[in-house]
């Protein structure tokens, strides 16, 4: 089952957490659905199989017919994903501290660690040292604010509840100048609990139809880090008193932070500067991260609240992987990137671990006849470019899968 006219394409505005500038859109779950319930290891429909407890486009009625006959040969959702959860399972087991949480914290803290030398180089009048304070600040910020907050959502630095509220807050408010309670329900309830559902979990708080294809997907997202704050305040009316103070507090002292690191350790005279440099830092890959958000389910097959398959099903049809890379690796994560069919599977896992699972959940999905989803960053930004209207403009065609409800 080919993906949307992608060309390289192969079968083999929401922050990863919520935090965008229009994540916020869509706070409330649709009228006519019940919000999802949590579970031990994150949230599920209400008439969805519970998610495994571990350890730590235009899309035709053709594409609709073939992924029918595809599910149906594989039999029935709840069996598949009891046996590849199993696999799964026995991986984890087998992982020690390290590996299942100790490479991502060794990135996070080294990227918190490299940050005074970034705010130092920009003290130097040379062109070169400058340039690579930038970088190291604006590489440093998005590992932060996008794995950091994304791992921080579900849970996946530490085992301890009490431990991942607090990284939670640092990660998505400190260092993403937005509010934890609304990044985790809209990312962690909504897009991981109604992936690809019209109206709920459909990417759609991306959209911004009013803006022509090359504005949206090369000039928009250098308004970011600008937005995003925006946001956060006007989502705080859903939120209760004490958390919208400490919202506040800590989104300022955040900004702040920055803004006066820049004034007294990097010398910027000019408040005006100062705020300019915040925004390219904040921004360096923010092309990047609005891509990778649309590229990975927008095109995709859709599904009606009340007429989606079951979860395996669901998380193979509608969830794409990207190639490795290793700069957006580093910052955004492999679940972001090569690993988000794996990362939706199994939510709880850290990046790592979802890299390490990547073999036994895409020989899995390819025994069982099942999609395993897997395009170029440039496939996707040519059909993007190629189909914005249809795909970013209009919604997206519901996926009729006949017989597997």
């Amino acid at each position: 089952m080919p993906l949307e006219d992608g060309g390289a394409a192969r079968r083999s505005w929401r922050h990863p957490c919520g935090v965008t500038g229009c994540e916020g859109a869509r706070d409330t779950p649709h009228r006519d659905e019940r919000a999802p319930r949590v579970s031990g290891t994150g949230v599920m429909a209400e008439d969805e199989e519970p998610w495994p407890e571990l350890d730590d486009g235009d899309v035709t009625s053709e594409r609709g017919e073939e992924a029918c006959r595809a599910l149906q040969r594989a039999g029935s959702g709840e069996a598949l994903m009891a046996e590849l959860s199993e696999r799964v399972q026995e991986v984890v087991r087998s992982s020690g501290w390290w590996e299942r949480h100790g490479v991502d914290i060794c990135i996070l803290s080294c990227s918190l660690l490299a940050l005074p030398a970034g705010f130092l180089c920009l003290r130097s009048a040379h062109t070169i040292p400058f340039l690579v304070g930038v970088l190291i600040l604006g590489v440093g910020y998005h590992t932060l604010a996008v794995k950091g907050s994304h791992l921080a959502s579900h849970n996946a630095l530490t085992k301890s509840r009490s431990w991942g509220k607090v990284w939670a807050v640092f990660f998505i408010e400190f260092c993403s100048a937005f509010t934890a309670e609304q990044a985790s329900y809209n990312h962690v309830k909504l897009h991981h609990g109604y992936t690809n559902v019209i109206g709920l979990g459909d990417s759609s708080t991306w959209k911004l139809p009013f803006l022509n294809r090359y504005i949206y997907l090369f000039i928009a997202p250098l308004a970011v880090p600008i937005i995003t704050p925006l946001v956060a305040l006007d989502l705080l009316r859903n939120v209760e008193t004490r958390a919208a103070l400490r919202t506040v507090c800590l989104v300022s002292l955040g900004l702040c932070c920055h803004y006066c690191l820049l004034r007294h350790v990097s010398g910027f005279q000019s408040p005006w500067s100062a705020l300019l440099c915040m925004l390219v830092t904040r921004s360096l890959l923010a092309h990047p991260y609005i891509h990778v958000n649309i590229f990975q389910h927008i095109g995709l097959p859709m599904f009606a609240a009340d007429r989606k398959p079951k979860r395996i099903q669901q998380m193979s049809l509608g969830v794409l992987n990207l190639p490795r890379n290793a700069l957006l690796d580093w910052c955004f994560g492999h679940s972001l990137i090569s690993c988000h069919v794996e990362h939706h599977l199994f939510p709880s896992l850290s990046d790592n671990m979802c890299l390490k699972i990547k073999p036994v959940v895409s020989q899995y999905l390819k025994e069982k006849r099942l999609p395993y989803n897997e395009d170029t960053y440039g496939s996707r930004l040519q059909l993007f470019l190629q189909k914005y209207e249809e795909l970013m403009v209009h919604a997206p065609p519901i996926t009729e899968l006949v017989g597997i409800q």
